[in-house]
């Protein structure tokens, strides 16, 4: 089993910045690649990045590149997400996952194994 924890979610204004942490345990070998999802209110989870250990591949929806940077501490067992000049639409819970999906399909929410509990980001205009 694989156990991840979020923290650093909150409330900031627009264009402000947060950075997001999921710091994972347990059988960490056994996933390739992490990812963070997001889902606001009455809307389906979205993927948001993903970043794979192998060869240090990551990934962005369209709307948070240039503005968001995925990154990891190996040594901590620890994901981050840096998010700059926040907007009220990037308000949601913001989840952390783990997988192996097959390359072309980092992006599906099907495709991972094992969830955080999710940290609530609040971006107010």
């Amino acid at each position: 089993q694989v156990q991840l924890v979020e923290s650093g979610g909150g409330l900031v204004q627009a264009g402000g910045s947060l950075r997001l942490s999921c710091a994972a345990s347990g059988r960490t070998f056994s996933y390739g690649t992490m990812a963070w999802f997001r889902q606001a209110p009455g809307k389906e989870r979205e993927f948001v990045a993903f970043s794979t250990w192998s060869d240090g591949s990551t990934g962005y929806v369209d709307s948070v590149k240039g503005r968001f940077t995925i990154s990891r501490d190996n040594a901590k067992n620890t994901m981050y997400l840096q998010m700059n000049n926040l907007a009220p639409e990037d308000t949601a819970l913001y989840y952390c996952a783990a997988g192996n999906p097959a390359y072309s399909f980092r992006h599906y929410r099907t495709r991972y194994d094992y969830w955080g509990q999710g940290t609530q980001v609040t971006v107010s205009s």
